[in-house]
């Protein structure tokens, strides 16, 4: 048979569980301690390695800064240098077309015609002149239009003025190079 007893009794207090306690609670608390110093050590650690990276990464910064300075320099002397070489290849092309042009006048100019002046506006090319004749002015026009230099021919001013008792036709023609 079994007993069951329901009454509360006395116990008696274990003489070695209360040191154990205190010892549980002590080692506890060191234990946690030890912990909570860990932690704020690696918390330290990594805001140290943070503030390093940091510092890196603005040494950098600044360093690629004057790289690109560098580079938006050497951008613009190239760009300096190739406007030049434009100009100089323009100026290449171009010192050749005066002497083209004269020479094409000279060859299509008839011997009763005296120029008196040229003058070049980009492609327009304005000529001022004396001739003999009306019909001189004509075949010199139309010499100019089938020449492969010259296009549209046209006649500004046709005037007729005396020199040493003789009347000339003064005349002024507009016309475009091609090149």
């Amino acid at each position: 048979m079994i007993k069951i007893n329901l009454l509360l009794g006395k116990r008696e207090p274990q003489k070695g569980g209360i040191k154990k306690d205190w010892i549980v609670l002590i080692l506890s608390i060191v234990f946690l301690l030890v912990l909570l110093v860990l932690v704020q050590w690696r918390i330290i650690k990594e805001k140290e390695n943070t503030l390093a990276q940091t510092f890196t990464t603005k040494k950098d910064i600044a360093y690629y800064k004057s790289l690109t300075t560098e580079v938006n320099k050497a951008k613009e002397a190239q760009k300096t240098l190739q406007d030049k070489l434009n100009i100089i290849n323009s100026l290449r092309r171009e010192k050749a077309s005066p002497v083209r042009v004269l020479d094409e006048l000279s060859i299509q100019k008839p011997e009763k015609i005296h120029l008196e002046s040229l003058k070049k506006e980009g492609p327009k090319l304005g000529i001022e002149g004396i001739a003999l004749d009306d019909e001189t002015v004509a075949n010199f026009m139309t010499n100019l239009r089938k020449s492969k230099i010259f296009k549209t021919v046209d006649l500004i001013v046709s005037e007729q003025i005396e020199q040493s008792k003789i009347k000339l036709k003064k005349f002024t023609l507009a016309c475009q190079i091609l090149f």
